[in-house]
């Protein structure tokens, strides 16, 4: 058994999640984290709302809210929709828990007494308009470097380079589109050149290993000859308070130094709540357990670079050297599993332009595994993907339904009519025994692709494995064996289906858990062979305002919720009755009507 931490981005809290966010983030780490957790690992997957930061006083003041108000509302939103995608957190909380703000904050002082935080002047952005300090992020202008017209003010994602606000040629900000000023301020600047040897003798380490897309490590090597100081403060009244820095009610951590600590935070909160404080380490301090951390392509430089240089510089492992605090010494991330962009109908995503469809309008008109279907299949695993509802009601429709869905019901219907419950099966004839074999060994096969992040891979083996059991029914033909005598033959083949079945259904499980619970019901189980996860209102462990997680009992092995990695022997006897369809066929005109609401949408 190996401890494994699988680290979701932490989705922002200024807005609903759309597709192509938990298409980065979210259905890839939960059939991840599924699947090891019924090969036997002990997962901890956490991950939380990301709270501070200017764009949330941004958006704040366009709703007529406090930037508390709206974190609150949207927090609920996003916990919402990631348990309806059953998306399976052991933990899932926010940054403005009284915990979070603990464990930054000892995070900043470790890393500043190593030497690694260090006071410069500098010139931050402000809108004269307001008066208020304007992140990176929301600075747009010309790169210096590529010349790209679009390059923000942290970094230019046509060529990758890291840049600073005052960089870019002819700086607009995202926000109302006046010219920002450029004023005189202090701040805590992480040392980033003072951990450049560790980190790039750690991403030699991580290259050589084989594991990473070849995308994400180019790409973190990349933006490692360019390394300089980054700002870790920044001048503004909603965020985590700088340790030393208390009688400046101005200056808060910068907002991407606390997100990312998140994941310890999270896990610490997590082992507070399960009555083992200290259980979070076994996950952290100890160099056997692994971590894979997952995103979309655009928060790479801060989970490959900003990251490991923060652990870094706590464990006293830079040029300046130093030791762990309380925390301990803890591990880097062993991957950083990021996928690339998805595309809708062709374009980029972007709320404010209408080109955007949300994951709780999906899930009110649509199958949630119709959706996780779709993003397994189809996403941008290693390249970017195009999301059209053609494609999706195609999928839908002449995968999910004709092809598992029909053969569930092929299966169930036959048996329900001639027996009534799973037969006992007579000696099994070679193509009976074929089909058996060739999904066992489908387990080690698909397993290993899911293990290795290539689950585009591994569900179209597992679909290739349904095909091959639609055949088997196909040539079989139980329909036609109606004479006495054939009845046990009748038996063994509906037997050996009903087995299919069941196997294909665990294998199945880690890519759709609602519609596997399902058909585990069909099969006279208890509907419990993916379980969900839940909401819970708790209140904070150190005194702070009440707020909702998302956890979930996710046991492994034969005694638990979640069954082994392997086939799971059918029992005989066990009572089979007419089933209705688990997926839904979906009308053509579905197309029409979503492509005429995206444009009614765009125009508004």
């Amino acid at each position: 058994m190996t401890r494994i931490l699988s680290a979701l981005a932490w989705p922002y809290a200024n807005g609903p999640r759309h597709i192509g966010h938990v298409a980065g983030f979210g259905v890839p780490a939960d059939v991840f984290s599924r699947y090891m957790r019924m090969a036997g690992h002990d997962v901890l997957m956490v991950s939380g709302t990301d709270e501070h930061g200017t764009p949330i006083l941004v958006a704040a003041d366009a709703a007529g809210v406090s930037a508390k108000e709206l974190a609150d509302k949207n927090n609920r939103l996003i916990v919402e929709d990631l348990v309806a995608l059953g998306l399976s957190y052991d933990l899932f909380t926010r940054t403005t828990t009284r915990n979070h703000h603990a464990v930054v904050q000892e995070m900043f002082r470790t890393v500043r007494d190593n030497g690694y935080m260090v006071e410069q002047v500098t010139k931050g952005a402000v809108s004269p308009s307001t008066g208020r300090t304007l992140p990176d992020r929301y600075i747009e202008g010309t790169c210096p470097i590529c010349g790209y017209d679009g390059a923000r003010g942290d970094q230019c994602d046509n060529c990758g380079n890291q840049l600073d606000p005052t960089d870019l040629i002819e700086p607009r900000s995202r926000v109302n589109g006046e010219t920002p000023e450029f004023r005189e301020t202090t701040h805590y600047f992480l040392d980033l050149p003072a951990l450049a040897d560790a980190l790039g003798t750690w991403l030699d380490e991580r290259e050589a290993s084989g594991t990473w897309r070849p995308n994400v490590i180019r790409f973190s090597k990349h933006i490692l000859e360019e390394i300089r100081p980054r700002a870790m403060t920044r001048d503004i009244d909603w965020g985590i308070p700088v340790p030393g820095w208390e009688e400046q009610p101005t200056k808060r951590l910068y907002v991407w130094f606390d997100a990312v600590i998140g994941y310890l935070s999270a896990s610490i909160e997590w082992a507070r709540r399960s009555g083992d404080p200290d259980a979070w380490r076994s996950w952290w301090n100890d160099p056997e357990a692994l971590s894979y951390y997952f995103m979309g392509k655009d928060n790479i430089v801060f989970h490959s670079q900003i990251w490991p240089a923060e652990l870094l510089a706590q464990n006293g492992a830079g040029d300046i050297g130093g030791r762990a605090g309380a925390l301990g010494r803890l591990n880097l991330p062993t991957e950083v599993v990021s996928s690339e962009f998805l595309t809708m109908e062709g374009k980029k995503f972007s709320s404010s332009r209408g080109v955007v469809i949300y994951v709780r309008d999906v899930l009110s008109r649509y199958q949630t595994d119709a959706l996780r279907y779709f993003i397994s299949a189809a996403g941008p695993e290693t390249q970017d993907a195009d999301f059209t509802w053609d494609e999706f009601v195609r999928r839908t429709n002449g995968e999910l339904v004709a092809g598992w869905g029909n053969l569930v019901n092929r299966m169930a219907s036959m048996i329900a009519k001639n027996f009534g419950e799973i037969p006992e099966p007579g000696e099994l004839e070679d193509i009976d025994a074929a089909l058996l074999d060739s999904i066992r060994d489908g387990f080690g096969t698909v397993g290993e692709l899911i293990g290795r992040h290539r689950q585009r891979a591994a569900l179209g083996e597992a679909m290739r494995l349904v095909g091959e059991a639609n055949t088997y029914v196909t040539r079989t033909a139980p329909f036609t064996l109606k004479a006495p005598e054939q009845r046990t033959r009748l038996a063994t083949v509906l037997h050996t289906l009903a087995q299919a079945v069941n196997d294909l259904n665990v294998m199945l499980s880690p890519f759709l858990p609602h519609s596997s619970n399902d058909v585990d019901r069909v099969l006279g189980g208890d509907g419990r062979i993916a379980p969900l996860p839940r909401i819970e209102d708790v209140d904070d462990l150190d005194g702070g305002d009440p707020y909702v997680v998302i956890t979930g009992d996710y046991d492994h092995g034969d005694g638990g919720a979640y069954p082994s990695w392997r086939p799971r022997p059918v029992t005989p006897g066990t009572p089979v009755a007419k089933p209705a369809p688990v997926f839904t066929k979906l009308d053509e005109s579905v197309v029409d009507d979503e492509l005429a609401r995206l444009e009614v949408d765009e125009h508004e």
